[in-house]
């Protein structure tokens, strides 16, 4: 464009006053600039205070990751049986790779699954019939037992030093009024009776496809993993490969780990009840055993469990020897155990397996109470193995001093 007289006007005297300082600036430049004038068309507001475009910024982010989270503990639950049965196979797995793999070094790997199976079947089945023969054989001798330390704990209770008196005639009326509620919900109780009958069919079901899972994830585990990770993007393979293995790590290492102190308890409780002869050591060691798949609340259940049988059979005195044996294995296995198998496999703190086990049980009762350990001992595992940790604030004042020092 010319003027008047001739001469050619120059592009910053064409721009207009108020952005002849963005002539030659860069585009990002021009888009701030922009966004200044007509912030609701861009979408930055300068006059926002930082701290809450910040804030803004977090809390739309945490809104969505916990929208995530809901959804996928939504869809878990309308699936709850495959995921239980797969998280059963991902146990049996991890319990039974280790004696498939010592096997397979002898015959052919299709060969060491089944009899890997097979030892585990015959292990689980010879504890039931062990349980059951001990049960049977003490059970009249357990009856005459039971007779005479109820009598003596009644007679404790009314009788004894206790600020709260306890009668035959209260006992009687608390038996009568267990009846009477009987009789008056005997409808309730037998619908109960129906849909337990349900459940154990949904148990059995659990448990076939739990068992069919894990012989193909002892059999061809590895190539199933990488035939996962080929259809995986190859700038993403070598972090999903990272991430499974800690992952598995650390499951696996949970899982034998828990395995073998659940035996090592039920060892050393069956020893301290055989010693102090209180009759079905052997049932009473497959609660402990049991129990020890249940953080925190577990043990302490067992043990109150089997010191009500040592108070009914034995008396007061070999109960609370009963109580303090089953609490120094307890301490025997946090102190020793836990350190000594598990290592660094599964490093979370107590207060976080505290709320991890509360919430379980919130959420999915006995179920989430089991599996809410492993599961944040996982996902803590994957993400110290992703993220990229800054150095620790003592390094840095170390640094800082040093660099002081040498100026």
């Amino acid at each position: 464009m010319s003027d008047q007289d001739g001469t050619t006007q120059s592009t910053g005297d064409r721009a207009p006053a108020s952005n002849r300082h963005l002539v030659g600036a860069s585009p990002a430049a021009r888009r701030i600039a922009g966004a200044r004038r007509n912030p609701s068309v861009v979408g930055y507001e300068e006059s926002a205070p930082a701290w809450l475009r910040v804030a803004a910024g977090w809390s739309w982010r945490m809104l969505t990751v916990i929208a995530a989270i809901v959804l996928v503990f939504y869809a878990t639950s309308r699936v709850q049986l495959v995921f239980i049965a797969v998280f059963l196979a991902f146990v049996f797995t991890a319990v039974l790779r280790p004696l498939v793999d010592f096997f397979d070094r002898f015959i052919p790997r299709g060969l060491a699954v089944l009899l890997g199976l097979l030892s585990a079947i015959s292990f689980v089945a010879g504890l039931i019939t062990y349980v059951v023969a001990s049960v049977t054989g003490q059970w009249e001798s357990l009856s005459r037992q039971f007779s005479t330390g109820i009598d003596q704990v009644i007679n404790y209770l009314e009788h004894g030093p206790l600020p709260v008196t306890v009668t035959q005639a209260d006992i009687t009326q608390w038996i009568n009024n267990g009846q009477q509620w009987l009789q008056t919900h005997s409808s309730e109780l037998a619908g109960q009776a129906a849909s337990s009958a349900g459940s154990v069919v949904e148990v059995f079901t659990i448990l076939a496809l739990a068992t069919f899972c894990t012989v193909f994830f002892l059999a061809r585990g590895r190539d199933m993993w990488s035939w996962f990770l080929n259809q995986l993007p190859a700038h993403s393979r070598e972090s999903w490969k990272a991430a499974g293995g800690v992952g598995w790590y650390t499951f696996s290492g949970y899982a034998r780990g828990t395995v073998i102190i659940a035996v090592t308890d039920a060892i050393l409780a069956a020893i301290i009840l055989l010693i102090v002869g209180v009759p079905l050591a052997a049932p009473l060691a497959v609660l402990v055993f049991i129990g020890a798949f249940i953080p925190l609340v577990g043990a302490p259940a067992a043990m109150v469990i089997a010191m009500v049988v040592a108070l009914a059979a034995n008396g007061l005195v070999k109960a609370i020897v009963v109580g303090i044996g089953i609490a120094l294995v307890g301490q025997f296995e946090g102190h020793v155990l836990q350190p000594l198998v598990m290592g660094k496999q599964v490093s979370l703190h107590p207060v976080v397996v505290a709320l991890a086990v509360t919430t379980g049980t919130l959420v999915a009762g006995i179920l989430g109470a089991v599996i809410s350990v492993p599961l944040i001992a996982v996902a803590w595992a994957v993400f110290s193995r992703l993220r990229h940790l800054d150095p620790p604030m003592e390094e840095l004042a170390t640094a800082d001093d040093e660099t002081t020092e040498d100026e």
